[in-house]
């Protein structure tokens, strides 16, 4: 199957995987690739305009990781990872979203 993006794992979205025991990080990296290929919404789902989320439900705990688009270029799609957490409510925390949009603008001012 043919890949439709790349993902790029910023700081706090390696550091969150890299926290997870070894099954759960196998479980998470296996969730992103699957999502690369197929953008379905179990996996990948857009919460806002801008801010998406991958989504890992293992061993009855909900892990999430946003994230952002850049297809600028018009040649290759990146999708930045920001920062992971574990959600205990069906919504997404208002601070995770903020904190979210707050390194996707700083990564598109940076980048120009």
């Amino acid at each position: 199957m043919r890949v439709k993006f790349e993902v790029e794992l910023l700081p706090e979205a390696f550091a969150f995987i890299k926290k997870q025991d070894i099954k759960t990080r196998k479980k998470i990296l296996q969730n992103l690739n699957r999502a690369k290929q197929s953008l379905d919404p179990k996996l990948f789902k857009k919460l806002n305009t801008e801010i998406w989320e991958f989504r890992t439900n293992y061993n009855g705990v909900q892990y999430r990781l946003l994230a952002f688009w850049d297809k600028e270029d018009k040649v290759e799609t990146i999708v930045f990872a920001t920062h992971g957490f574990k959600k205990k409510t069906d919504k997404v925390a208002k601070k995770e979203l903020l904190k979210a949009e707050k390194i996707r603008i700083q990564y598109f001012i940076n980048k120009s």
